[in-house]
């Protein structure tokens, strides 16, 4: 398969997964951002965009270096908190941010454990993301925000960011929404259980 062929299916491959999440709420309006890697550039949901009615138009290239737009319109503002992520996951190639309902209601309580704050009461979130930390809030775009995740981000495998919602990396566009998805149902598992005696799985 030719690289331009190879970029074509990465493109519709990530705007079938912006679909699912907007149809799943996970995604509402023009919240939450994707990107993918290809080559030396890094391929990100354009700024305004909704993940409804995302089109392989809607994507703009970076240089991965430097994050001068190479092609496209002008990228998402959080463009930075992206390329901290690739730097941390060297070996992933895509980073999916979202605005899910239960992880960001997660998000605004206070919780004991900041680097691993969602309890276990099932295997599956530490067997297919590991960790996942809560990162202080800052506002949606600045640098405050971008230098507090490269700050905390380093602690955990997954990240929410306070009163604002989750990021997850992945090898592939559809590991990083699978992880995404056990992030979320976790998120809602451990809601529905406050105030209940639950068992925890022993670590």
């Amino acid at each position: 398969m030719s690289a331009d062929a190879i970029l074509t299916e990465k493109k519709e491959l990530a705007c079938w997964i912006a679909r699912q999440l907007f149809e799943r709420k996970m995604g509402p309006g023009t919240t939450g951002n994707l990107s993918f890697r290809h080559e030396d550039k890094i391929y990100i949901t354009a700024s305004g965009t909704c993940f409804g009615r995302l089109t392989p138009e809607d994507f703009s290239c970076v240089d991965f270096n430097n994050l001068s737009l190479w092609d496209g319109k002008k990228p998402s503002k959080e463009l930075p908190l992206h390329k901290i992520a690739y730097e941390l996951c060297p070996e992933d190639t895509a980073v999916i941010h979202a605005h899910s309902t239960y992880a960001v209601l997660w998000s605004c309580l206070s919780h004991e454990n900041e680097t691993d704050c969602i309890p276990q009461y099932t295997p599956y979130l530490k067997m297919t993301l590991g960790t996942v930390g809560l990162i202080p809030y800052a506002k949606p775009g600045s640098e405050d925000l971008f230098d507090q995740f490269k700050r905390y981000a380093p602690k955990s495998d997954g990240w929410i960011l306070k009163n604002h919602g989750p990021v997850v990396t992945g090898s592939t566009l559809m590991k990083a929404f699978g992880r995404l998805e056990e992030l979320e149902e976790n998120c809602r598992i451990v809601w529905e259980l406050q105030g209940k005696n639950g068992n925890l799985i022993p670590d």
